[in-house]
């Protein structure tokens, strides 16, 4: 079946005007915020709150710095709890409503904009030729007006290291950007990466490319991440004073952020409603699901052109500090092929051999019972349009929530990708190291550094949370339900700030996407927007029980329990095989469940109460 053909989303949420209100959230009224804002008078983009208390740090703000939560080279510190209120209250601009005036301000220009030698596409975290919106649209434009489409992608050392990027997670786009190369110049289009040190003189360096091949047309999709929102802005109004036009594209969820609403007109903080929302209106527009174009060919004859040089261009090694050693090189790339090729292939395989079972599978991390997708949706070396398109294809219905109970629960988790960027765009401050609720921020974790480091190097003495951390340790990659056990373990068991939990992930995945990483944290350590109370607390002994009963998982990942079979692999001391356990060097629990669980609800209680 042919994919059908649409015309790409270019960018544009409509702003919302600030509104007076009453509004009391934990203590602190917003109406004054607002009225402030109103008083700004309309010449001004960002209303001025340098004397403001908004400017004040939360009170915590130094533990959150001297325990690397806060990256101070790159950020400022942790805002107060009144700031991430502001936000909801729209007394404070949202990024991606600065991105919005930007583009409207720049209109005229952007219409107007004649193509001059060159037309240029910026690739992001959209390493693929198929379905990607902006490169469509870029090749269009390149076309019809008979130049060259020339490809872009800079790589910023500064970038990797303030978004925390995982070393397996770069070597993996370096090694997606090889296939991109070659698929595009096959199609006589070059692929220039352009390396820039500082992350500040990106901007800059993207307008001086612009400037020296010609162009006077730039595409890309939109990156909905608080630092890619602002530098965007600030590059559209840039490149406009120098008659270039910057096209962004919504490319990355298939419902873009800001077109679902609740009855009232506010933005959703829950899954559910928002998911049957997400369907209705997948299902009322069904271009949504629509596949972009596929990129053309550039004439032979760029190659020999002004051009030329661009194509000789190799792919650089990851900046230091983001290297894998050569073991570690070869079995990243076994375990995780790279580039669009294989993950339709990969697609493919789990359609065709596991996607029917995956609502009864999905949950035990001993099968492969997921698709293992996630790292192609991290670089972008697959559209979510595509991934659900393609399981929709196997169903029964056309309708995403009805047929085959396996393809229908895959779905939805895709689109939970789609609903924590939604968080992440309306509710910006979750991308700030604030929880999206902001009271609390104000829990006295703990900072145990031999808590942490039993954490992280998979040594607690509990075995389905060692065993998690380990795998993690060995393939860059930890199953989902892994992920909230051992989340749920950090924040509530051990009362560590699950922002260095946060933190870890990114360092390590290689499917690291900050809004979902982000928002399962949210989710484990109930500072997030599931509406779950923050005495939901898993016990790991259960987890271990129910969801790898057999001990599968754990003999796998941690050895020196390899003698201890039945119920004691879950609780070796706990269940008389202490000696065993010992004998392989296996450690006992770091903590008491049942103890740490009074803890964390206590201190909870007293972070909710304290009112900062």
């Amino acid at each position: 079946m042919k994919p059908t053909k649409r015309k790409a989303q270019v960018a544009m949420i409509p702003d919302k005007p600030l509104k007076a209100s009453s509004q009391v959230n934990g203590n602190v009224v917003i109406t004054s915020l607002i009225a402030k804002k109103q008083k700004t008078t309309a010449a001004a983009a960002v209303p001025d709150f340098s004397s403001d208390p908004l400017r004040t740090p939360h009170p915590f703000h130094q533990e959150s710095a001297d325990n690397g939560i806060v990256l101070r080279t790159f950020y400022p510190h942790e805002m107060s709890n009144e700031r991430a209120r502001a936000y909801t209250a729209d007394a404070l601009p949202r990024p991606i409503e600065l991105l919005n005036a930007a583009l409207a301000r720049t209109s005229p220009l952007r219409r107007t904009a004649k193509p001059a030698h060159a037309v240029v596409h910026w690739f992001k975290m959209d390493l693929r030729t198929t379905d990607n919106r902006a490169l469509a649209l870029a090749h269009a434009k390149a076309r019809d007006a008979g130049v060259p489409l020339i490809c872009l992608y800079v790589l910023s050392p500064q970038d990797f290291e303030a978004h925390l990027t995982a070393p397996v997670r770069v070597d993996f786009m370096l090694r997606s950007l090889a296939v991109l190369k070659r698929d595009l110049a096959r199609l006589d289009i070059p692929l220039w990466i352009e390396r820039v040190e500082k992350r500040r003189q990106v901007p800059a360096r993207v307008a001086a490319l612009m400037e020296a091949w010609e162009a006077r047309h730039l595409f890309a999709n939109i990156e909905y991440e608080v630092d890619e929102l602002r530098r965007e802005a600030g590059l559209v109004k840039l490149l406009a004073e120098k008659g270039v036009a910057f096209e962004l594209v919504h490319d990355t969820c298939i419902v873009p952020p800001g077109q679902l609403t609740t009855g009232a007109g506010k933005q959703y903080a829950v899954y559910t409603p928002w998911f049957r929302s997400w369907v209705k209106h997948v299902h009322e527009n069904p271009e949504l699901l629509e596949l972009a174009e596929p990129v053309g060919r550039n004439e032979p004859g760029v190659r020999e052109g002004r051009f030329k040089e661009l194509f000789e261009y190799e792919i650089p090694l990851a900046p230091e500090g983001k290297r894998l050693g050569e073991e570690e090189r070869k079995r990243f790339a076994a375990l995780w092929p790279a580039g669009e090729h294989e993950a339709k292939k990969r697609l493919e395989k789990f359609c065709e051999e596991d996607i029917g079972a995956y609502g009864e599978r999905r949950n035990l991390p001993s099968v492969p019972g997921t698709s293992n997708i996630s790292v192609h949706f991290a670089s972008g070396t697959m559209s979510s349009r595509t991934a659900v398109r393609t399981a929709r294809n196997r169903n029964k219905t056309k309708r995403l929530d009805g047929g085959v109970e396996g393809i229908q629960k895959w779905i939805s988790e895709v689109a939970w990708r789609d609903f924590y960027k939604h968080v992440l765009v309306h509710w910006p401050y979750v991308c700030m190291n604030k929880p999206f609720k902001p009271e609390y921020s104000n829990i006295e974790w703990s900072y145990n550094r031999d808590h942490f480091d039993a954490w992280t190097q998979g040594r607690t003495g509990f075995p389905i949370v060692d065993a998690a951390m380990r795998q993690l340790a060995g393939m860059g990659w930890m199953h989902n339900r892994c992920r909230m056990i051992v989340a749920s373990f950090l924040a509530k068991d051990l009362l560590l700030d699950w922002r260095m939990g946060e933190r870890f992930f990114m360092e390590h995945l290689i499917d690291g996407d900050f809004a979902s990483n982000n928002g399962g944290w949210g989710f484990a350590a109930s500072v997030g927007v599931d509406p779950q109370p923050y005495f939901r607390i898993f016990n790991p002994l259960l987890q271990s029980e129910k969801f790898d009963p057999d001990g599968e998982y754990i003999h796998k990942w941690v050895p020196e329990l390899k003698g201890v079979m039945g119920k004691a692999i879950h609780d070796p001391y706990g269940r008389g095989a202490g000696a065993l356990a010992k004998k392989g060097g296996y450690p006992e629990q770091i903590v008491e469940h049942k103890g740490a669980r009074e803890r964390a609800l206590a201190a909870y209680k007293r972070g909710i109460e304290n009112g900062l």
